[in-house]
């Protein structure tokens, strides 16, 4: 999926800015220069018995507390899916977790979870499905993102650990 295509197709700007691979939040804060927009976190998760998949947006500071988001969405508990599951339901490597991977989940399997701090952020900075590119796209640019790829939003407060770093 040309992922620039598709935007520039369904009208959604974004800018972009290129930079060596980044495989952290840190290493982006090194070497992506500024941009406007929230800085964001993907963490790609899975209920116990792999039924469900969650693509879980946080800013790049916060450290979810897997046991209580568990909780908050009434299962007994999450855990980080393996690459290849990554590799299965969103196409993308780890290093590579977006949003915007979402495209290539065309069965819908996977959920898609917004931390409410962040969704009130104008504008979010995402990879295109590589480390090697950041995008800056808006939030209503992302809301029609979604809106085409069939993944409605789950807003909520993602709990955090109490280990914010950054």
């Amino acid at each position: 999926m040309d992922i620039f295509r598709f935007l520039e197709e369904n009208g959604i700007a974004y800018e972009r800015c290129d930079h060596p691979a980044v495989f952290t939040c840190e290493e982006a804060d090194r070497m992506v220069p500024p941009m406007e927009g929230a800085k964001i976190k993907n963490l790609f998760v899975r209920d116990k018995k792999g039924r469900r998949h969650f693509l879980v947006v946080v800013g790049y500071e916060k450290i979810v507390d897997l046991k209580s988001l568990s909780s908050l969405l009434g299962l007994s508990s999450l855990t980080m899916a393996s690459p290849d599951r990554l590799k299965h339901y969103l196409g993308v490597d780890p290093g590579s977790v977006t949003i915007l991977a979402v495209i290539n989940d065309t069965e819908k399997k996977v959920e898609v979870v917004f931390d409410r701090s962040l969704w009130h952020s104008p504008s979010f900075l995402c990879h295109p499905l590589i480390n090697t590119s950041t995008l800056a796209i808006s939030k209503h640019g992302i809301q029609r993102f979604l809106e085409l790829t069939g993944h409605e939003v789950i807003v909520l407060d993602v709990p955090a650990s109490g280990r914010e770093h950054g």
